[in-house]
Protein backbone atom coordinates (compact mmCIF):
# COMPACT_ATOMS: atom_id res chain seq x y z
CA UNK A 1 0.00 0.00 0.00
CA UNK A 2 1.47 3.75 -0.88
CA UNK A 3 1.87 5.92 1.87
CA UNK A 4 -0.14 8.71 3.41
CA UNK A 5 -0.92 11.78 0.04
CA UNK A 6 -0.06 14.93 1.72
CA UNK A 7 -1.73 18.08 0.69
CA UNK A 8 -1.30 21.51 1.59
CA UNK A 9 -3.59 24.02 2.81
CA UNK A 10 -3.49 25.93 -0.44
CA UNK A 11 -4.09 22.94 -2.03
CA UNK A 12 -7.03 21.80 -0.11
CA UNK A 13 -8.44 25.44 -0.22
CA UNK A 14 -8.24 24.97 -4.09
CA UNK A 15 -9.56 22.02 -4.06
CA UNK A 16 -12.41 22.95 -1.99
CA UNK A 17 -13.48 25.99 -4.23
CA UNK A 18 -13.17 23.81 -7.32
CA UNK A 19 -15.77 21.96 -5.64
CA UNK A 20 -18.12 24.10 -4.00
CA UNK A 21 -18.43 25.69 -7.58
CA UNK A 22 -18.23 22.80 -9.70
CA UNK A 23 -15.64 23.53 -11.08
CA UNK A 24 -12.30 21.83 -11.89
CA UNK A 25 -9.05 24.13 -11.04
CA UNK A 26 -6.83 24.08 -13.92
CA UNK A 27 -3.80 23.71 -11.32
CA UNK A 28 -1.36 20.65 -13.03
CA UNK A 29 -0.86 20.12 -8.64
CA UNK A 30 -4.73 19.28 -8.88
CA UNK A 31 -6.00 18.03 -11.50
CA UNK A 32 -4.49 16.27 -14.82
CA UNK A 33 -4.51 17.79 -17.86
CA UNK A 34 -5.56 16.20 -21.29
CA UNK A 35 -4.20 19.29 -22.81
CA UNK A 36 -0.72 19.47 -23.74
CA UNK A 37 0.84 23.10 -22.71
CA UNK A 38 1.39 25.49 -24.86
CA UNK A 39 4.66 27.42 -24.74
CA UNK A 40 6.46 29.76 -26.68
CA UNK A 41 9.57 31.30 -26.65
CA UNK A 42 9.30 35.55 -26.76
CA UNK A 43 11.33 36.94 -23.73
CA UNK A 44 9.78 40.35 -23.89
CA UNK A 45 6.61 42.12 -24.79
CA UNK A 46 6.07 45.42 -25.78
CA UNK A 47 2.02 46.49 -25.24
CA UNK A 48 0.43 48.97 -27.49
CA UNK A 49 -2.44 51.10 -25.81
CA UNK A 50 -5.13 52.63 -27.73
CA UNK A 51 -6.93 54.77 -25.55
CA UNK A 52 -10.27 55.82 -26.36
CA UNK A 53 -11.48 52.78 -28.49
CA UNK A 54 -9.94 51.89 -32.35
CA UNK A 55 -12.91 50.68 -34.42
CA UNK A 56 -11.95 47.87 -36.28
CA UNK A 57 -13.89 48.64 -39.14
CA UNK A 58 -12.07 51.65 -39.95
CA UNK A 59 -8.40 49.95 -39.04
CA UNK A 60 -7.99 46.17 -39.09
CA UNK A 61 -11.10 44.65 -40.28
CA UNK A 62 -12.31 46.70 -43.09
CA UNK A 63 -15.74 46.33 -44.93
CA UNK A 64 -17.72 47.57 -47.86
CA UNK A 65 -17.48 51.65 -47.75
CA UNK A 66 -20.11 53.54 -45.68
CA UNK A 67 -21.14 57.29 -45.85
CA UNK A 68 -22.24 59.12 -42.89
CA UNK A 69 -24.08 61.80 -44.53
CA UNK A 70 -26.28 58.96 -46.15
CA UNK A 71 -26.47 57.01 -42.66
CA UNK A 72 -24.98 54.18 -44.84
CA UNK A 73 -23.23 51.74 -42.44
CA UNK A 74 -19.59 50.89 -43.40
CA UNK A 75 -16.04 51.52 -43.30
CA UNK A 76 -14.39 55.31 -43.35
CA UNK A 77 -12.15 54.57 -45.49
CA UNK A 78 -11.52 52.70 -48.74
CA UNK A 79 -9.32 49.29 -47.80
CA UNK A 80 -6.10 48.18 -49.55
CA UNK A 81 -4.36 44.63 -49.98
CA UNK A 82 -1.86 42.88 -48.06
CA UNK A 83 1.24 40.48 -48.08
CA UNK A 84 -1.60 38.01 -47.37
CA UNK A 85 -3.97 36.92 -49.44
CA UNK A 86 -8.03 37.30 -48.32
CA UNK A 87 -6.53 39.69 -45.68
CA UNK A 88 -7.01 43.81 -46.31
CA UNK A 89 -6.43 46.60 -44.06
CA UNK A 90 -7.79 50.29 -44.34
CA UNK A 91 -5.63 52.54 -46.32
CA UNK A 92 -4.10 54.27 -43.95
CA UNK A 93 -1.97 51.20 -42.85
CA UNK A 94 -0.17 51.33 -46.04
CA UNK A 95 2.99 50.24 -44.22
CA UNK A 96 2.18 47.41 -42.21
CA UNK A 97 -0.15 46.22 -45.07
CA UNK A 98 3.16 44.15 -46.87
CA UNK A 99 4.38 43.32 -43.26
CA UNK A 100 0.57 40.98 -42.34
CA UNK A 101 2.67 37.68 -42.71
CA UNK A 102 4.52 38.66 -39.72
CA UNK A 103 0.96 40.52 -37.68
CA UNK A 104 -1.75 38.85 -36.73
CA UNK A 105 -5.43 41.06 -36.43
CA UNK A 106 -7.61 39.06 -33.81
CA UNK A 107 -10.63 40.16 -35.42
CA UNK A 108 -13.03 38.56 -33.00
CA UNK A 109 -12.33 39.69 -29.47
CA UNK A 110 -15.54 40.58 -27.63
CA UNK A 111 -16.54 41.12 -24.05
CA UNK A 112 -19.58 43.17 -22.78
CA UNK A 113 -18.03 46.34 -21.17
CA UNK A 114 -19.11 49.44 -23.61
CA UNK A 115 -20.83 51.95 -21.25
CA UNK A 116 -17.80 53.43 -19.08
CA UNK A 117 -14.38 53.49 -20.88
CA UNK A 118 -12.36 53.11 -17.34
CA UNK A 119 -14.17 49.38 -16.70
CA UNK A 120 -13.56 48.73 -20.26
CA UNK A 121 -9.70 49.39 -19.72
CA UNK A 122 -9.73 48.02 -16.50
CA UNK A 123 -11.32 44.59 -18.44
CA UNK A 124 -8.43 45.41 -21.10
CA UNK A 125 -5.52 45.64 -18.66
CA UNK A 126 -6.82 42.92 -15.77
CA UNK A 127 -8.56 40.46 -18.21
CA UNK A 128 -11.40 40.61 -15.76
CA UNK A 129 -14.67 42.29 -14.01
CA UNK A 130 -13.97 44.69 -11.62
CA UNK A 131 -14.26 43.31 -8.17
CA UNK A 132 -15.00 45.05 -4.64
CA UNK A 133 -13.37 42.14 -2.97
CA UNK A 134 -10.16 41.97 -4.31
CA UNK A 135 -7.87 43.72 -6.89
CA UNK A 136 -6.68 41.93 -10.10
CA UNK A 137 -3.10 42.62 -11.53
CA UNK A 138 -2.67 44.10 -15.04
CA UNK A 139 -1.18 41.99 -17.81
CA UNK A 140 2.11 43.62 -16.95
CA UNK A 141 2.16 42.88 -13.52
CA UNK A 142 1.55 38.79 -14.51
CA UNK A 143 4.33 38.87 -16.79
CA UNK A 144 6.62 40.84 -14.54
CA UNK A 145 5.55 37.91 -11.76
CA UNK A 146 5.72 35.34 -13.77
CA UNK A 147 9.38 36.30 -15.51
CA UNK A 148 11.06 39.16 -13.59
CA UNK A 149 13.39 41.10 -15.26
CA UNK A 150 15.54 40.04 -17.95
CA UNK A 151 18.94 41.49 -16.94
CA UNK A 152 20.25 42.74 -13.93
CA UNK A 153 19.99 46.32 -12.49
CA UNK A 154 16.47 46.81 -14.70
CA UNK A 155 13.00 46.96 -13.80
CA UNK A 156 10.55 44.10 -15.00
CA UNK A 157 8.12 46.18 -15.83
CA UNK A 158 7.31 50.30 -17.63
CA UNK A 159 4.91 51.81 -18.40
CA UNK A 160 5.39 54.77 -20.81
CA UNK A 161 2.22 56.84 -20.33
CA UNK A 162 0.14 57.99 -17.29
CA UNK A 163 -0.39 55.84 -14.22
CA UNK A 164 -3.41 54.61 -12.42
CA UNK A 165 -4.36 51.35 -10.97
CA UNK A 166 -5.60 49.50 -13.92
CA UNK A 167 -2.51 48.99 -14.93
CA UNK A 168 -0.98 48.28 -11.53
CA UNK A 169 0.22 44.69 -9.41
CA UNK A 170 -3.13 44.41 -8.03
CA UNK A 171 -2.90 42.08 -4.95
CA UNK A 172 0.60 40.81 -6.21
CA UNK A 173 2.10 43.92 -4.21
CA UNK A 174 4.16 46.68 -5.44
CA UNK A 175 7.54 44.88 -5.81
CA UNK A 176 5.83 43.68 -9.69
CA UNK A 177 4.44 46.95 -10.14
CA UNK A 178 6.06 49.60 -12.95
CA UNK A 179 8.41 52.28 -13.64
CA UNK A 180 6.60 54.99 -15.45
CA UNK A 181 7.37 58.12 -17.65
CA UNK A 182 5.06 60.38 -19.71
CA UNK A 183 7.60 62.55 -21.68
CA UNK A 184 10.47 60.66 -23.53
CA UNK A 185 12.75 63.96 -23.55
CA UNK A 186 13.04 63.29 -19.51
CA UNK A 187 12.94 59.93 -18.49
CA UNK A 188 11.16 59.14 -15.59
CA UNK A 189 10.77 62.29 -13.28
CA UNK A 190 11.88 60.10 -9.88
CA UNK A 191 14.94 58.59 -11.07
CA UNK A 192 16.56 62.07 -11.49
CA UNK A 193 18.51 63.20 -8.52
CA UNK A 194 17.96 67.15 -8.19
CA UNK A 195 20.63 69.69 -8.64
CA UNK A 196 20.85 70.42 -5.58
CA UNK A 197 21.05 66.84 -4.27
CA UNK A 198 25.01 65.99 -4.22
CA UNK A 199 27.05 62.99 -4.16
CA UNK A 200 27.83 63.64 -0.66
CA UNK A 201 24.45 64.51 0.06
CA UNK A 202 23.01 61.71 -1.47
CA UNK A 203 25.57 59.24 0.22
CA UNK A 204 24.70 60.84 3.54
CA UNK A 205 20.79 60.03 3.42
CA UNK A 206 21.47 56.28 2.12
CA UNK A 207 23.73 55.85 5.31
CA UNK A 208 20.74 57.35 7.57
CA UNK A 209 18.02 54.69 5.57
CA UNK A 210 20.60 52.02 6.48
CA UNK A 211 20.67 53.24 10.16
CA UNK A 212 17.20 53.42 10.49
CA UNK A 213 16.34 49.82 8.98
CA UNK A 214 19.14 47.77 11.03
CA UNK A 215 17.38 49.75 14.42
CA UNK A 216 14.17 48.94 13.11
CA UNK A 217 12.00 45.42 14.24
CA UNK A 218 11.77 43.06 11.60
CA UNK A 219 8.51 42.94 10.24
CA UNK A 220 6.22 40.31 8.16
CA UNK A 221 4.24 43.00 7.11
CA UNK A 222 4.18 42.25 2.99
CA UNK A 223 2.89 45.92 2.49
CA UNK A 224 6.37 47.41 4.83
CA UNK A 225 8.50 44.19 2.92
CA UNK A 226 6.97 45.37 -0.51
CA UNK A 227 7.76 49.55 0.20
CA UNK A 228 11.03 48.63 1.11
CA UNK A 229 11.48 46.65 -2.15
CA UNK A 230 10.43 49.15 -4.32
CA UNK A 231 12.99 51.47 -2.61
CA UNK A 232 16.12 49.13 -3.13
CA UNK A 233 15.12 49.00 -6.49
CA UNK A 234 14.72 52.85 -6.95
CA UNK A 235 18.25 53.15 -5.36
CA UNK A 236 19.39 50.68 -8.24
CA UNK A 237 17.71 52.44 -11.30
CA UNK A 238 18.41 56.10 -10.63
CA UNK A 239 22.37 55.42 -11.82
CA UNK A 240 23.89 56.51 -14.69
CA UNK A 241 23.91 52.82 -16.37
CA UNK A 242 20.48 52.39 -16.41
CA UNK A 243 19.47 55.85 -17.10
CA UNK A 244 21.60 56.14 -20.23
CA UNK A 245 18.59 53.90 -21.59
CA UNK A 246 16.78 56.84 -22.10
CA UNK A 247 18.77 58.71 -24.05
CA UNK A 248 17.15 58.43 -27.74
CA UNK A 249 19.62 61.00 -29.29
CA UNK A 250 22.16 57.94 -28.65
CA UNK A 251 20.44 56.51 -32.34
CA UNK A 252 20.67 57.33 -35.52
CA UNK A 253 18.64 60.86 -36.43
CA UNK A 254 17.59 58.76 -39.98
CA UNK A 255 16.05 55.94 -37.71
CA UNK A 256 14.38 58.62 -35.01
CA UNK A 257 12.52 60.46 -38.02
CA UNK A 258 11.60 56.77 -39.42
CA UNK A 259 9.81 56.14 -36.06
CA UNK A 260 7.98 59.74 -36.05
CA UNK A 261 6.39 61.98 -33.48
CA UNK A 262 6.28 61.41 -29.67
CA UNK A 263 4.47 58.37 -30.27
CA UNK A 264 7.27 57.13 -32.42
CA UNK A 265 9.66 58.09 -30.09
CA UNK A 266 7.83 55.73 -27.33
CA UNK A 267 8.16 52.76 -29.35
CA UNK A 268 11.93 53.66 -30.29
CA UNK A 269 12.85 53.58 -26.52
CA UNK A 270 10.56 50.58 -25.86
CA UNK A 271 12.90 48.77 -28.01
CA UNK A 272 16.37 50.39 -26.00
CA UNK A 273 14.21 49.09 -23.19
CA UNK A 274 14.20 45.36 -24.49
CA UNK A 275 17.28 45.10 -25.19
CA UNK A 276 18.51 46.67 -21.37
CA UNK A 277 16.16 43.32 -19.64
CA UNK A 278 13.00 45.06 -19.38
CA UNK A 279 10.73 42.63 -19.74
CA UNK A 280 7.34 44.41 -20.11
CA UNK A 281 6.72 47.83 -21.46
CA UNK A 282 3.24 49.09 -22.03
CA UNK A 283 3.25 52.58 -24.91
CA UNK A 284 0.18 54.35 -24.58
CA UNK A 285 -1.13 56.02 -27.98
CA UNK A 286 -3.84 58.68 -26.81
CA UNK A 287 -2.59 61.60 -28.29
CA UNK A 288 -5.90 63.72 -28.40
CA UNK A 289 -3.97 66.94 -29.80
CA UNK A 290 -3.62 64.98 -33.29
CA UNK A 291 -7.41 64.61 -33.81
CA UNK A 292 -9.16 66.65 -30.81
CA UNK A 293 -10.14 63.12 -29.25
CA UNK A 294 -7.94 60.35 -29.11
CA UNK A 295 -9.41 57.01 -30.11
CA UNK A 296 -12.75 57.80 -29.06
CA UNK A 297 -14.08 58.68 -32.13
CA UNK A 298 -17.71 60.40 -31.65
CA UNK A 299 -19.08 63.05 -33.63
CA UNK A 300 -16.37 65.38 -35.49
CA UNK A 301 -13.63 63.15 -33.65
CA UNK A 302 -13.79 60.89 -36.78
CA UNK A 303 -12.48 63.74 -39.37
CA UNK A 304 -9.06 63.65 -38.42
CA UNK A 305 -8.79 60.28 -37.17
CA UNK A 306 -6.72 58.96 -40.17
CA UNK A 307 -3.82 60.72 -38.60
CA UNK A 308 -3.71 58.46 -35.22
CA UNK A 309 -3.88 55.85 -38.02
CA UNK A 310 -1.34 57.28 -39.64
CA UNK A 311 0.95 57.64 -36.50
CA UNK A 312 0.15 53.97 -35.48
CA UNK A 313 0.99 52.31 -38.83
CA UNK A 314 4.64 54.51 -39.25
CA UNK A 315 5.59 53.64 -35.79
CA UNK A 316 4.89 50.08 -35.64
CA UNK A 317 6.13 49.43 -38.89
CA UNK A 318 9.62 50.58 -38.25
CA UNK A 319 9.18 49.08 -34.70
CA UNK A 320 8.95 45.67 -36.45
CA UNK A 321 11.58 46.72 -38.81
CA UNK A 322 13.91 47.84 -36.33
CA UNK A 323 13.06 44.57 -33.72
CA UNK A 324 13.93 41.97 -37.06
CA UNK A 325 16.99 44.26 -37.90
CA UNK A 326 18.86 43.21 -34.58
CA UNK A 327 17.32 39.75 -34.57
CA UNK A 328 15.21 40.83 -31.45
CA UNK A 329 11.61 40.35 -33.48
CA UNK A 330 11.22 36.35 -32.67
CA UNK A 331 12.03 37.72 -29.23
CA UNK A 332 9.93 40.30 -28.90
CA UNK A 333 6.03 39.98 -28.75
CA UNK A 334 4.04 43.09 -29.83
CA UNK A 335 0.81 43.55 -28.95
CA UNK A 336 -2.18 46.50 -29.82
CA UNK A 337 -5.20 46.46 -28.06
CA UNK A 338 -7.76 48.93 -26.79
CA UNK A 339 -10.62 48.86 -24.66
CA UNK A 340 -13.71 48.12 -27.58
CA UNK A 341 -14.34 48.68 -30.88
CA UNK A 342 -16.54 51.02 -33.02
CA UNK A 343 -20.08 50.29 -34.31
CA UNK A 344 -20.03 50.77 -38.17
CA UNK A 345 -23.46 53.00 -37.87
CA UNK A 346 -22.31 56.69 -37.47
CA UNK A 347 -23.80 59.28 -34.84
CA UNK A 348 -25.38 62.04 -35.34
CA UNK A 349 -22.58 63.88 -35.57
CA UNK A 350 -21.10 61.38 -38.15
CA UNK A 351 -18.62 59.73 -35.60
CA UNK A 352 -18.94 56.39 -33.95
CA UNK A 353 -20.42 54.85 -30.31
CA UNK A 354 -18.52 52.00 -28.84
CA UNK A 355 -19.11 48.67 -29.36
CA UNK A 356 -18.15 45.13 -27.17
CA UNK A 357 -19.81 42.49 -29.31
CA UNK A 358 -16.48 42.23 -31.81
CA UNK A 359 -13.39 44.34 -32.14
CA UNK A 360 -9.63 43.93 -33.34
CA UNK A 361 -6.71 43.43 -31.32
CA UNK A 362 -2.90 42.79 -32.82
CA UNK A 363 -0.40 40.56 -32.37
CA UNK A 364 3.48 40.90 -34.06
CA UNK A 365 6.45 39.07 -33.96
CA UNK A 366 7.65 36.76 -30.57
CA UNK A 367 8.07 33.25 -32.41
CA UNK A 368 4.46 32.92 -33.69
CA UNK A 369 2.99 31.16 -36.46
CA UNK A 370 1.62 34.74 -37.93
CA UNK A 371 -1.65 34.62 -40.72
CA UNK A 372 -2.18 38.44 -41.22
CA UNK A 373 -5.92 37.70 -39.23
CA UNK A 374 -7.72 35.28 -36.98
CA UNK A 375 -11.41 34.92 -36.80
CA UNK A 376 -13.83 36.57 -39.25
CA UNK A 377 -16.74 39.13 -38.59
CA UNK A 378 -19.98 39.64 -40.37
CA UNK A 379 -20.33 41.93 -43.25
CA UNK A 380 -20.27 44.69 -40.88
CA UNK A 381 -17.72 44.00 -38.54
CA UNK A 382 -20.83 43.96 -35.25
CA UNK A 383 -20.77 40.17 -34.87
CA UNK A 384 -17.99 37.39 -35.10
CA UNK A 385 -18.93 34.45 -37.23
CA UNK A 386 -16.37 32.20 -36.47
CA UNK A 387 -13.02 31.98 -34.23
CA UNK A 388 -14.46 34.36 -31.10
CA UNK A 389 -12.00 34.82 -28.52
CA UNK A 390 -12.53 36.15 -25.23
CA UNK A 391 -10.41 38.47 -23.19
CA UNK A 392 -9.07 35.53 -21.14
CA UNK A 393 -8.26 33.32 -24.01
CA UNK A 394 -6.38 36.38 -25.66
CA UNK A 395 -4.87 36.81 -22.42
CA UNK A 396 -3.69 33.24 -22.36
CA UNK A 397 -2.16 33.67 -25.82
CA UNK A 398 0.22 36.44 -24.89
CA UNK A 399 1.40 34.30 -21.13
CA UNK A 400 1.51 31.36 -23.79
CA UNK A 401 3.80 32.92 -25.69
CA UNK A 402 5.85 34.46 -23.16
CA UNK A 403 6.41 30.94 -21.83
CA UNK A 404 4.07 31.64 -19.09
CA UNK A 405 1.72 29.09 -17.60
CA UNK A 406 -1.56 30.06 -18.15
CA UNK A 407 -3.59 27.87 -16.24
CA UNK A 408 -2.03 28.24 -13.43
CA UNK A 409 -2.95 29.77 -10.11
CA UNK A 410 -2.07 33.11 -8.52
CA UNK A 411 -2.77 33.42 -4.94
CA UNK A 412 -4.62 36.64 -3.09
CA UNK A 413 -4.30 35.96 0.48
CA UNK A 414 -5.19 32.04 0.62
CA UNK A 415 -7.61 32.23 -2.47
CA UNK A 416 -6.88 30.89 -5.92
CA UNK A 417 -7.05 33.10 -8.43
CA UNK A 418 -7.13 31.36 -11.86
CA UNK A 419 -4.29 33.57 -14.18
CA UNK A 420 -6.13 34.16 -17.15
CA UNK A 421 -9.59 33.27 -15.61
CA UNK A 422 -9.46 29.91 -17.67
CA UNK A 423 -8.77 31.45 -21.15
CA UNK A 424 -7.09 29.10 -23.78
CA UNK A 425 -4.44 30.24 -26.25
CA UNK A 426 -4.90 30.09 -29.87
CA UNK A 427 -3.23 26.92 -30.67
CA UNK A 428 -2.78 27.27 -34.05
CA UNK A 429 -0.27 30.41 -33.98
CA UNK A 430 2.01 28.26 -31.95
CA UNK A 431 2.13 25.47 -34.98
Amino acid sequence: MNGPIVINRRECLAAGAALACGLAIPNSSLAESHETLIQGKAEHVISIWLGGGMGQIDTFDPKGKGDPAKNLAGSYYESIETSVPGVRLCEHLKHLAPMMDQVTAVRTVHHDVIDEHAAATNRMHTGRMISGTVTYPSLGSLVAHERGAAAEGVPSYVLIGYPNITRGPGFLGARHSYLYLTDTSRGPAGLSRPASITLARQSRRESFLATLRRNAKVTSESRLLDYDDTIDQSLKLSGPEFNQVFQLDQEPADLRTRYGGEFGQRCLLSRRLVQRGVRFIEVSHNLNFLNGAGWDVHNEGILQQHKLIQELDTAVATLIDDLKEKRMLDKTLIVITTEFGRPPEFDSGGGRGHQGSAFTCVLAGGGLSHCGAWGETDELAKEAVSKPVSVPDFFATILAAAGIDYRKNLYAGDRPVPITDRGQPIAKLFG
